[in-house]
């Protein structure tokens, strides 16, 4: 039986390296950059402030807005600056990931709002937003009843593999490539799950068991570059 080989040369539920840090936007009220090897993501956070125009303030709660975009230089092909429809869908996911631990009904009529910028893309895109996202908001004081942390499982051909690299998800061999990003909190609650491909029921399970103990590295290395700005 021969043994499935990445092509990278990393462990099954190995990541690529990660890197994290927090302050680096000085105008923004919480700021956090988070990579998986070549996928940059930054987030800035402004708010809580008061929501315009006034008809769309909630009387009982504030509003999480999450911005998503991958800048033009962001990629080998240059891609169209400005909103498209796969960033909305992702800034959507990103509020949707987020929402459980934030505690936005603290500020009513107000809204925050999370800028997430990919600066350099290799896959798995929308995890690292998500993992600078609640770095920032934590970074910028907003309570949060737990960290969020994100992680794309594949599953190439019949093997699954923990944080996808864009040559893994253009996987073209056997069944080609399933990529399953995941959000989950400290605590080990799933705050969100997408899948793009197919995958039979026991493996999805053993797919959300590999997220969970992979989104523990993250959280670690989120929690210490926190830890860091206030030491």
């Amino acid at each position: 039986m021969t043994t499935f080989k990445r092509t990278d040369g990393r462990k099954l539920d190995e990541t690529r390296e990660m890197k994290a840090k927090v302050g680096i936007v000085p105008n923004a009220d919480g700021s956090a950059m988070f990579s998986f090897g070549d996928t940059i993501a930054i987030a800035a956070v402004y708010g809580p402030k008061k929501m315009h125009p006034q008809h769309l303030q909630d009387s009982e709660k504030g509003t999480l807005r999450c911005n998503y975009n991958m800048l033009s230089f962001s990629v080998t092909d240059r891609i169209k600056p400005g909103p498209s429809r796969r960033s909305m869908e992702i800034g959507k996911i990103t509020e949707w990931a987020l929402s459980p631990v934030v505690m936005i009904d603290q500020f009513p009529n107000t809204v925050v709002d999370v800028h997430i910028n990919i600066i350099q893309a290799n896959a798995s895109t929308r995890c690292a937003g998500i993992n600078a996202a609640a770095m920032a908001l934590a970074h910028a004081g907003i309570p949060m009843k737990d960290m969020v942390s994100s992680i794309s499982i594949g599953k190439l051909d019949k093997t699954l593999v923990v944080d996808v690299s864009k040559a893994e998800e253009d996987w073209e061999d056997g069944e080609g490539a399933t990529d399953i990003p995941m959000s989950f909190t400290h605590n080990g609650e799933l705050t969100h799950i997408q899948l793009d491909g197919k995958i039979k029921r026991e493996q999805l399970k053993e797919a959300i068991e590999m997220a969970r103990k992979a989104t523990q590295k993250v959280y670690e290395l989120q929690k210490k570059a926190l830890k860091e700005t206030v030491e």
